[in-house]
């Protein structure tokens, strides 16, 4: 759905680019996490992304139409919520829409209809009738996703959503930007870690410009130990659920981490290239014991991001 394929960015004479050799693909339905510290180019790569500015050198396409050659074609497609999103204080919620919509050419005989659904599904039922700058920080920043959503696009582009907010708008938000996944394409950029474990499925990491990490949390957890991590708990006597544990292929290490009423911990340690948490799981049940639990053991993303964006973890 999403095509960037090295973006580079300079602004006036600047020797170094914003960003540089940008490159990532986002699939249809997916929630996208491009992660980065401030300043990194996260911005810079979402307003390229939506035509809002060309790159210097690159390509960026949105449903298969590129942003520089068919960029109506990829406005239709794209809804934005910038970091501050561009409201009118004076003029009502349902103004507002209204207004958004008749730029974004929706169709006279589907804007009320289509205004109502996206009120209801932001949450904006009951301040349609309120001047904007009477709202609270929370309710502005619904708004911001409402108009990004009026003209039904299918990728949502949404830089920053959560910054501001009190815990409990933060919650919202997130809940609201969850139950867009399958629906619709979204990026998510941010640089507050909560926000991406807790919405997306894949991240990309961006430091300096330039792209250093892009895949699941638990890949990357993975490609930074060397080493696939997988907790197991079963119950029956220690050397012979270690022993089973051992005999799996692949396996390069077992550490008992512990026991409780029979039950006993063990940290098991594979090779990259295999998943083989199916054959530990069935090696344990095999050899008469009872599993507890199993379960990829991950860094947090705090830990991945801090490893990737530092000097120390260079």
């Amino acid at each position: 759905m999403i095509e960037v394929e090295g973006l580079t960015k300079y602004y006036g004479r600047s020797p170094v680019p914003a960003i540089e050799d940008v490159t990532f693909r986002v699939e249809k339905g997916e929630i996208l996490g491009f992660l980065g510290p401030n300043g990194a180019g996260k911005t810079t790569t979402m307003r390229i992304i939506t035509g809002y500015f060309p790159p210097s050198r690159g390509t960026a396409r949105v449903a298969g139409y590129d942003v520089m050659e068919n960029p109506t074609e990829v406005k239709k497609r794209v809804g934005y919520l910038p970091e501050h999103p561009p409201l009118y204080n004076d003029m009502t919620v349902e103004g507002f829409l209204n207004f958004v919509a008749d730029i974004k050419g929706l169709d006279r005989s589907k804007k009320k209809l289509r205004i109502g659904e996206v009120a209801e599904r932001c949450g904006l039922d009951e301040v349609m009738d309120v001047r904007i700058g009477k709202l609270s920080k929370g309710y502005r920043q619904r708004v911001g996703v409402a108009q990004a959503l009026v003209h039904d696009p299918e990728v949502l582009i949404l830089d920053e959503p959560t910054i501001g907010l009190d815990p409990k708008q933060v919650v919202e938000v997130r809940n609201l930007i969850k139950s867009l996944a399958g629906e619709r394409t979204v990026i998510l950029s941010t640089h507050i870690l909560p926000e991406v474990s807790m919405t997306c499925g894949r991240v990309v990491i961006i430091n300096k410009g330039r792209v250093v990490a892009e895949d699941t949390p638990e890949n990357l957890t993975a490609r930074l130990r060397g080493v696939r991590t997988i907790f197991v708990e079963a119950r029956g006597p220690a050397d012979g659920i270690e022993k089973v544990l051992r005999e799996v292929p692949d396996v390069k290490e077992v550490r008992h981490e512990g026991s409780e009423d029979g039950t006993h911990r063990f940290v098991v340690e594979s090779t990259l290239e295999k998943d083989i948490r199916a054959q530990l799981a069935s090696s344990v049940v095999s050899g008469g014991f009872q599993l507890l639990e199993l379960r990829p053991v991950g860094m947090s993303l705090e830990d991945i991001f801090l490893q990737l964006t530092t000097e120390e973890g260079a």
